[in-house]
């Protein structure tokens, strides 16, 4: 099969890699950016396209992945469906009516549309859910979690003016927010917004929310505490504590590890995580996005939509929380 990464900024370059890690032959790239093509054609040997039409007629491409910013999703999804192309995108912020229309309008079509939903991949996530699924500490009561990392630092190679996280609409704690609730609500249900506070706490030269205190309510009366911040520096914040009616969880980026405890233990019990491999001016490893990917080539060949965990219903459904969390705000979406 042949795929074509729309997009070969920083995410872009990576879903090059994990394509190139799962043993996919047929990739090329597509970007306007002379420099970001040239980057991509150097170190991947990739042939890479500065027009679209161009790279369809000559490469011929069966499925798309699209790594641009947020607000260009959409316009390359729509052209991948008027073509029979599968997609997957990346996490996406905006345009969610039109999410919406997609996906009713690949109901009865084998084209794949896989929204991305990275951390659900992530070891620690994954032992978070294996452990509340077994009831290691009874029923779930209350979440407190926060993640984030200071927006310069995420791109230090350029001005965050350049980045479309400095962008009100694509802006870089706002888009984290449905990012996170994607395997939030994986492992807890649907959530529904409660109240939220957010605001500019840095003086940095982006015209942004850097924080967003989200409270959410999950089924049976859970309370989640989700702060999503793109202040914290100099090393980025992922730490969770889940309290339940028996024990309670704590996920740690610093340590790399869940630990938890319950009332018939005497000790915490420790999950240590590798570090996996991380790529150089990337802080994230390159595991969780391979192992993803390999589920979206899985439903292409396949052309069975249920082979890939998320779909465009679900991005739909966290945008409607974001949303409906902005509008307590007095923001409307």
């Amino acid at each position: 099969m042949k795929f074509l990464v729309i997009g070969l900024g920083s995410m872009g370059k990576r879903r090059v890699r994990n394509l190139k890690a799962l043993g996919i032959e047929h990739v090329a790239g597509f970007d306007p950016r002379p420099d970001r093509r040239k980057e991509s054609q150097e170190k991947y040997g990739i042939p890479v396209f500065e027009d679209l039409d161009a790279a369809m007629h000559t490469f011929a491409p069966q499925a798309f992945v699209i790594s641009t910013p947020p607000d260009l999703h959409m316009h390359y999804a729509y052209y991948a469906y008027e073509r029979g192309i599968s997609c997957f995108i990346e996490a996406s912020v905006v345009d969610a009516d039109k999410i919406q229309q997609l996906c009713r309008k690949i109901e009865k079509t084998d084209i794949v549309m896989a929204p991305s939903c990275t951390m659900r991949y992530y070891p620690g996530p994954k032992k978070i859910k294996e452990l509340i699924l077994s009831t290691a500490i009874g029923q779930v009561l209350n979440v407190n979690y926060q993640t984030g990392q200071y927006l310069p630092d995420w791109h230090p190679w350029e001005k965050i003016e350049e980045f479309y996280v400095s962008k009100r609409e694509t802006g870089g704690a706002r888009e984290i927010v449905p990012f996170e609730l994607t395997w939030l609500n994986d492992i807890f249900g649907e959530a529904k917004a409660a109240a939220c506070v957010k605001a500019k706490l840095t003086d940095m030269s982006a015209d942004i929310d850097d924080i967003y205190h989200c409270l959410l309510r999950y089924e049976g009366n859970i309370l989640a505490n989700l702060t999503v911040e793109v202040v914290s520096r100099p090393k980025a914040t992922r730490e969770m504590r889940v309290l339940g009616s028996e024990g309670e969880i704590i996920f740690s980026a610093d340590t790399n590890s869940v630990r938890y405890i319950n009332t018939s233990m005497e000790t915490w019990k420790e999950f240590k995580f590798d570090t996996g491999t991380v790529e150089s001016q990337y802080i994230n490893p390159e595991e969780p996005y391979i192992a993803e990917m390999k589920d979206f080539v899985a439903a292409v060949r396949a052309k069975d939509q249920r082979l890939y965990p998320n779909t465009l219903e679900d991005d739909y459904n966290v945008l409607q929380t974001l949303y409906a969390l902005e509008r307590m705000t007095g923001d409307h979406a």
